[in-house]
């Protein structure tokens, strides 16, 4: 059974830095495109970030730009997203998820995580 496992939410201060992690097992990374999906209460899913299977081509919503760096190790099978200069708005369930479009229609596409808590809040 492919897992997605999230780690490294936290209740964090605006301004404060969070890196999360995302452990895949059953599934080899290396042969997928990977992204970060948040959530925001009351919201719909929201890409944040997006990575190719070589890591040569990144996506960043304009919102974390500047703030926010995906990476992967596929000896590690493990996806990350190290989050800085952390904004109250980016309060929200956190998604490890395969592919480059994981939400289509509103609807999840590919294998997704359960989601780790990321709160921004002074």
């Amino acid at each position: 059974e492919v897992q997605l496992v999230e780690s490294g939410g936290d209740l964090v201060q605006p301004g404060g830095s969070l890196k999360l992690s995302c452990e895949v097992s059953e599934f080899k990374i290396s042969t997928s495109d990977m992204s970060w999906v948040r959530q925001a209460p009351g919201k719909e899913f929201e890409k944040v970030s997006s990575i190719n299977r070589a890591g040569s081509m990144i996506y960043y919503v304009d919102s974390v730009k500047g703030r926010f760096t995906i990476s992967r190790d596929n000896a590690k099978n493990t996806l990350y997203l190290e989050m800085n200069s952390l904004k109250t708005e980016d309060t929200g369930v956190y998604y490890c998820t395969t592919g480059w479009m994981p939400v289509a229609g509103g609807h999840k596409v590919g294998y997704w995580g359960q989601g780790t808590q990321v709160t921004v809040s002074s």
